[in-house]
Formats: C-alpha cells, sequence, structure tokens
C-alpha cells in the first residue's frame, strides 16, 4: 500500500531512520552547556554566575551517577541494541566524553582565569593557601590543630593496608610520604571531611592591606590547609608530594519491587548501599598528578583512561554554591517577592499568616473555588499563600472530611507535612501517597512516611512498577447535605523552597466532573481499582500517551480540512520517539508547532522535507523552567492541558502522571500569553538547529530586550 507521502507526489521518508532523532545523552549535555553560558555571560552578575558553575557541575555529578553508570552497566552485560539515535551503549559513551571534556575544560577555565578574578575585583577573595601572608597562615595552623586534625584518618597503602574505599563524590588528597631511615615511598589516601566547610574563612583581623582594594570576605579551600599540615598526620616521615583527586560512583538504586516483601525495608538497604556508592564511573584529579600515581589510582578504582578527567583548578566545584549564602545583593539577580493572586489576597485581612489557625475563621478560599477557578503560576505566585493555605485551611476546617495528596519531593522542614499531620490530629482522614522511589529524596521521603503513619495518617508507598510523579490533592468537604471535592493539579511538587527556584503551574478547582476523576485516581493509586477510563483528566500509562496522539492526529486532519493545525507544547525534555515521529507527521502536513523544550530534546527541528514546520525554544534563566503546558488549537476550540508528565517513555509509560483540561476562558487567555511570551523571549531563549545545536538570541540594536520571566514578574506586579 502506498504511503501518505506516495500517494501526494510527496518523496517518502523513514521517520524511524535514527538521522531524525538526537541521542537523549548529548542532548542533556547540550542543555548543561547552556547552564555553563549562564555563567559565562557578562550580564550575569558574579555570585548568580558562580551558581550556574555550582549547578553544572552538580548536574553532572548525577549525570555520571545515573546515566553513565548505566550505559556502563549496558556494556558490562554486553548490551548492544541501538538507542533511537542509532548508537550503541559503547559508541554513545565515547561521544560524551568527546563532547564533554571541552565543556569540563571550559568550566574550569573560566573559574580559575575569569571569574575567580572577578571576585578579587569585589572584595570575594578565594586565595590559595601559599599566597597567604605569615599571620593568615598561622591562624590556619590553629585552625588546623583545633578544628580539622581531630577528624581526619589518614589511611595507608601497603601490603598491610589495603587500599581503601573511597566514598561516593568524596573530595581526597592523594599523598605519598617518604620513610627517612629506609627512603621508602609510601602512599597513603587522606579524606576531606565534609562535615567541615569547604572553605575557611579568614578573620577580618588576619587581612592584609590590599590598598583600595575592598575585603568582604576572604577565605582559603580546606584541603589545602590540610596539605600544608600533612607532617602533622604523618610525623617522623618526609611529605613527598600530595594531590587532589574525587570519584564518582554509579548511585542508582537497584529494587526488585515486586519481589519485596517490605518496599520502604529494601529501598533503606539500597540506600546504604549507595552511601558508598557502586562501582567508580569517573575520577576527577589534577593534571600535575604523576603517572605511577595516577596510574595505581586507576587501577584500584576500576577506571579507564576516558573515565579520568584533568583539570589545574579546583575539584568540586558544586560548592561555589556557598557563595550565594553571602549577603551581597549587588552582585546577585534582583531579588523576587511572590505575590498573592488578586482574587485570593482579597479573602483575608493583610498580613494574616498562612499557618495560623486564624485561618478558620477566615473568609475560606473554599468560596472563593465554588465561584471561579484559579490558576498559580509559581515563583511569580507565593506558594506559601496559595497551595500551602489551601492545605492549611482544609486541616482546620471542621467541615473538611478527608485530604488525599500525592507526595513526590518536599522541604527538609515542610508545612505541608505538618498541616497534613493537624489535619490527621484534627480528625480528618488523611491519604497521602508518598513516593518513596523518587530519585535522591528517597530517605527524604521514607523519614516523611513514617512522620506522617506516627500521626495517623495513612500512608501509601505507590504502585509497583510505577514511579507516581503526579501533583494532585484532593479535598472533600460537607457543605449542608452534600459532599463538594475541591482539588489541586500542578506541575511541580510541594515544596516551598524549590517554588521559589522553579517555575510551576497549578490549577485550584471545584469542578464536579474533574473532582470525581481524581477521587478514581486516588482509589487507583491506593486500593485495587481496574479504573481505565477517565472522564476529563488524561492518567499516565493509562490514557495520556493515547490521548495525545489522538490530539496531534486531531491537527493533522484539521489542518488537511482547511482549518490550520497548530501545537505549542511547553516541557522540560522530549525523548519519546513514537510522539516525536507523530510531530513530523504532522510537520509534513503543514501543521505549524513551537516546541518549548529546557532540557533534552531529541527531535530535530528543520530538517527539509520532514520537520520544516518545527521550531524549539529552550528558556534558561533565574528560575528553572518546569511547568508543562499543551495547546492544541482543535480546529478553534482550542485544548489546553497542564500537569505533571515530560514526553519521555518514562513518564508515559512507568510512571503516573496527571495532566488537566483547562476549560476557564480566563485561564486559557493567561495560558496563553504565558506560551507566547516564551516564544517572543530574546534574553534567555535559544533555537535549536537540526544539528542539536544551540545559539542563543539577541536582541537587535533597535530591539527591546524580552526576558519571558522578567516580563512575568511584571504581569503580576510584585516588587523586584
Amino acid at each position: 500500500m502506498a504511503t501518505v507521502e506516495q500517494r501526494e507526489g510527496k518523496p517518502a521518508f523513514d521517520l524511524s531512520d535514527p538521522k531524525y532523532y538526537v541521542s537523549r545523552e548529548l542532548g542533556w549535555l547540550e542543555f548543561n552547556r547552556r547552564v555553563l553560558h549562564e555563567a559565562l555571560d557578562k550580564r550575569t552578575p558574579l555570585l548568580e554566575a558562580l551558581k550556574f558553575l555550582a549547578i553544572f557541575s552538580t548536574n553532572l555529578d548525577e549525570y555520571f551517577m545515573v546515566r553513565v553508570a548505566a550505559l556502563k552497566q549496558q556494556i558490562e552485560a554486553q548490551v548492544t541494541r541501538q538507542s533511537p539515535d542509532g548508537m550503541s551503549p559503547m559508541e554513545q559513551l565515547s561521544a560524551i566524553s568527546a563532547t564533554l571534556r571541552p565543556m569540563v575544560e571550559q568550566l574550569h577555565r573560566a573559574f580559575t582565569t575569569d571569574l575567580r578574578h572577578q571576585m578579587a575585583l569585589k572584595g570575594i577573595w578565594l586565595l590559595d593557601y601559599v599566597d597567604l601572608n605569615s599571620a593568615q597562615q598561622a591562624f590556619c595552623h590553629d585552625y588546623f590543630e583545633e578544628q580539622i586534625f581531630p577528624v581526619l584518618t589518614p589511611l595507608a597503602v601497603d601490603p598491610g593496608h589495603p587500599f581503601p574505599y573511597i566514598s561516593n563524590l568524596s573530595l581526597n588528597l592523594a599523598v605519598v610520604v617518604q620513610d627517612p631511615r629506609t627512603e621508602q615511598a609510601h602512599f597513603a589516601r587522606v579524606k576531606v571531611p565534609r562535615v567541615l566547610p569547604r572553605f575557611i574563612v579568614l578573620p577580618k583581623s588576619e587581612i592584609s592591606d590590599e590598598g583600595d582594594r575592598p575585603h568582604r570576605w576572604l577565605g582559603v579551600p580546606l584541603e589545602q590547609v590540610i596539605a600544608a599540615n600533612l607532617s602533622a598526620l604523618f610525623p617522623g616521615m618526609v611529605i613527598q608530594e600530595h594531590y587532589c583527586f574525587r570519584v564518582t560512583r554509579n548511585a542508582d538504586l537497584s529494587v526488585e519491587e515486586d519481589e519485596a516483601d517490605d518496599l520502604m525495608l529494601a529501598i533503606e538497604q539500597e540506600l546504604r548501599k549507595r552511601r558508598r556508592g557502586g562501582s567508580s564511573v569517573r575520577m576527577e584529579i589534577q593534571r600535575s598528578i604523576p603517572g605511577p600515581v595516577r596510574a595505581m589510582l586507576m587501577e584500584e578504582l576500576g577506571l579507564a583512561d576516558t573515565d579520568v578527567y584533568e583539570t589545574d583548578g579546583l575539584l568540586a566545584l558544586s560548592d561555589l554554591m556557598t557563595f550565594m549564602a553571602l549577603p551581597l545583593p549587588d552582585l546577585k539577580a534582583p531579588s523576587w517577592t511572590p505575590t498573592v493572586p488578586p482574587a485570593i489576597d482579597s479573602l483575608s485581612p493583610p498580613g494574616i499568616d498562612p499557618d495560623d489557625t486564624a485561618l478558620e475563621t477566615a473568609e475560606d478560599l473554599f468560596s472563593l473555588l465554588r465561584q471561579q477557578d484559579q490558576l498559580l503560576h509559581h515563583p511569580y505566585h507565593s506558594f506559601r499563600a496559595t497551595v500551602q493555605r489551601f492545605i492549611t485551611q482544609a486541616a482546620h476546617d471542621p467541615q473538611v472530611l478527608a485530604i488525599k495528596m500525592t507526595l513526590y519531593r518536599t522541604s527538609g522542614d515542610s508545612p505541608i507535612v505538618n498541616s497534613l499531620i493537624s489535619a490527621a490530629e484534627n480528625g480528618k482522614q488523611v491519604t497521602v501517597l508518598v513516593e518513596i522511589k523518587a530519585r535522591f529524596d528517597e530517605e527524604n521521603n521514607i523519614n516523611w512516611a513514617r512522620k506522617l503513619e506516627q500521626s495517623g495518617v495513612h500512608v501509601v508507598y505507590g504502585l509497583v512498577g510505577l514511579k507516581t510523579h503526579s501533583k494532585v490533592v484532593l479535598v472533600v468537604r460537607r457543605e449542608g447535605e452534600h459532599i463538594r471535592r475541591y482539588y489541586h493539579v500542578g506541575t511541580g511538587n510541594y515544596n516551598p523552597k524549590t517554588a521559589r527556584l522553579y517555575t510551576d503551574l497549578g490549577l485550584l478547582s471545584a469542578r464536579d466532573d474533574i473532582g470525581a476523576d481524581i477521587s478514581d485516581l486516588f482509589n487507583y493509586l491506593t486500593g485495587y481499582s481496574q479504573q481505565q477510563v477517565y472522564r476529563q483528566i488524561l492518567v499516565a500509562p493509562l490514557t495520556l500517551r493515547q490521548r495525545l496522539e489522538r490530539l496531534i492526529e486531531q491537527e493533522i486532519d484539521w489542518q488537511k480540512n482547511g482549518k490550520g493545525g497548530r501545537i505549542i507544547a511547553k516541557m522540560n525534555s522530549l525523548v519519546d520517539p513514537d510522539l516525536i515521529a507523530r510531530l513530523y507527521r504532522a510537520s509534513q502536513a503543514g501543521v505549524a508547532i513551537d516546541l518549548i523544550v529546557r532540557g533534552i530534546c531529541c527531535l530535530r527541528p528543520g530538517v527539509p522535507g520532514v520537520s520544516d514546520n518545527i521550531r524549539v525554544i529552550s528558556i534558561v534563566g533565574q528560575f528553572l523552567e518546569h511547568s508543562r503546558i499543551l495547546y492544541f488549537k482543535d480546529g478553534g476550540q482550542e485544548t489546553f492541558l497542564l500537569g505533571s508528565a515530560d514526553w519521555m517513555p518514562r513518564n508515559l509509560d512507568r510512571r503516573v502522571e496527571v495532566m488537566v483540561p483547562i476549560t476557564a476562558a480566563a485561564i486559557r487567555q493567561e495560558l496563553k500569553t504565558i506560551l507566547e511570551l516564551s516564544l517572543a523571549d530574546n534574553r534567555q531563549a535559544w533555537d535549536m538547529a537540526a544539528d542539536g545545536s544551540y545559539c542563543q538570541r539577541h536582541p537587535q540594536p533597535d530591539e527591546p530586550i524580552r526576558s519571558s520571566q522578567l516580563q512575568l514578574m511584571e504581569r503580576v506586579g510584585g516588587a523586584i
């Protein structure tokens, strides 16, 4: 049977051809390159630049612990299957190394030769130990004796002392000492303790006069102070040389859920393994380390040359995040104070504390939601005065009968959890699905789960084989003789700290049909419900993929029928090959497609005959873009969806995700405005090319600067 292209006289394209797909692993590296660029951009304030260097480094640590570790496991298991881009695991590792090494060189060069100099010009003196004067060195010696020496444990390596275990992400000193009696050299390892600050602050009395240069902070790296005092650890020995190194290990958990009698216990056991770490996947070292020491470390850690990354500067630049705590607002981006949506702000007297039990007698949020839906946009809107208030008020409202919630990640001092505990103590039925498989938050979530259970909250740990990534709260309230459901569906975690750093959307509503759907969803999550069909909401892995496929196909039909197809999708990652192929077919049919993808995008835009009508941008700015918005023109009817799911196989097939349709005209218009501002951004937006590279937009000489994040701040009328 002839294809559509053949019937229409167009050239046929095999949309499964690997040449039409960007490597997921390289796509992630390109995202981190954009993060690095923010640190290098001269428009970025100094401490913000250090923050972006730290984010780049932290991102890279997790990338090696999870993604690179997984590729190494596949190679070890002799997996040869290709990813959609056509590369085998071995080829992907080679491509990662080739792509990443220049980026790492750029990272360290930028810090060592540029940003460190800028820090000094602004009065932030991060000195090397050799540059300290005698008074400063004396202070460091005393500090070493009192604070550092007691917690150090030098570990010798010889026939009687096997090579020590090097823990994941630990900073270490490789020390070569010589016995003066035998003149024999010995190797030892000294771990730089994490319990101490990475940068030792020198007192002002020890700051020498540097003319008119300001001194707002002065310090020295901890490892250099240790290195300068190694003789105290090896008395009677001659210190010949010392070098810094750092090891990254496989840190992904491996839990056979269907075989675990107690999932929490199984994960706790895996967490104990993670603290030590699995097999080594990367070693960072000083470039000056001699060949024999380098070779010995590689052999003991089971690493090859391709796993070693050398630098002339400091290791573990993720610790640069500590400088963001300095009280120097002139060196940071303008601070942002979130606002309260006017309709919510008018409910209670100014200054009321969302945590205060006075909310019981204040005009309630539920009365507002009975009249109109509320769209929340964080961090432009205050999380504390909206989502947190909703849950707090529900916890204290005597008419509320039950609260049900999914909890994927939250803060260490979560007011959300405290409100849920209060609700249980107030006699309400409280059910919380705590996802204890949330990567790198497993331990935190286990602790919260236990605290909730001890307070009488019914805690569920998710479904076997699926992570529950949806962001949903359901409040059941008695109103006269009737029961009404209120709910929040969002794109971000119930975490007040990240709500100030990530852009996320949430819908507060009391619509009956969606409320009933969410009731069914919780029955599916907590019981044995086999619910497969929902009235309005889209649920992965049950209905979301199929619905997205139909929406794309409908746009193709509308385009062919002369109605004009149009798709705009904002998300964190676009990886799913089936949906990418459908977008290609939509483009070939003439559907205009704009994709706002912050991170990984495996689709290639602008490929002649395949994706001519697809444009992809990425926005990297002061806030981490995290919201997911989908728009389909739908023949003029316009379908809007928001929710927790990215377009990745894991989100669509292996996670519980929820997306909700938006029907309120005012909210639909606001979502369209958010998308339009994003697409018009010429400050933080990057255009993706067909080869997978990105080019940052810059305003033309006669064009105003349009930062979508700044414009959204201005729209809500807050103080910058």
